[in-house]
């Protein structure tokens, strides 16, 4: 059976190529969305009495959690098609490119990092499909990347201050 370590970083990669070939501004927005996506999670379960009363360690929560995540993450993805202009030079798309790569990446962790984080928490409820490390090893590195997941390193003040950066950046950019 494949490790969680190299599922997450198989994930990160294959993001980081999507990125590399939408480009940098629409996986940007696929990093706002996420980051929604976090805090949208974080109010329910804090704020709504129906989530936050459930079970922390249940499959419901994680089905919660994980479907609030990917349809944000859908819509994110689902971008109007921009027109690239016949005169940009390659360097312009060789950057944006590399810099869609980079980004990718980052919402291959965001995205990644956050499902398997819940998984995590939820104490794998679907053993069958991936089920908790049984070598020592592997435990102490599954339990050291958890601490950096992002939605245990924004956590609760820290998801506040990226959606504020983020509305702040929507209006300076976008509008």
């Amino acid at each position: 059976m494949m490790s969680i370590i190299y599922l997450f970083w198989m994930y990160v990669f294959l993001f980081g190529v999507i990125g590399a070939m939408r480009g940098w501004a629409k996986e940007l927005m696929v990093a706002f969305s996420v980051v929604t996506s976090l805090a949208v999670n974080l109010l329910l379960e804090k704020y709504i009495p129906l989530v936050r009363d459930l079970d922390k360690a249940s499959g419901s929560v994680f089905w919660i959690r994980t479907l609030i995540l990917v349809a944000l993450v859908y819509f994110g993805y689902q971008t109007v098609s921009i027109s690239r202009f016949a005169s940009k030079a390659v360097r312009e798309r060789l950057q944006d490119s590399m810099f869609g790569a980079v980004l990718g990446g980052f919402n291959g962790y965001l995205i990644a990092g956050s499902i398997l984080y819940y998984n995590h928490v939820a104490n794998y409820p679907y053993s069958d499909i991936i089920s908790p490390a049984t070598d020592p090893v592997v435990i102490d590195a599954i339990n050291r990347m958890i601490e950096y997941m992002p939605p245990r390193f924004l956590g609760e003040p820290g998801i506040y201050f990226a959606v504020i950066i983020i509305l702040i950046f929507i209006i300076v950019v976008y509008i």
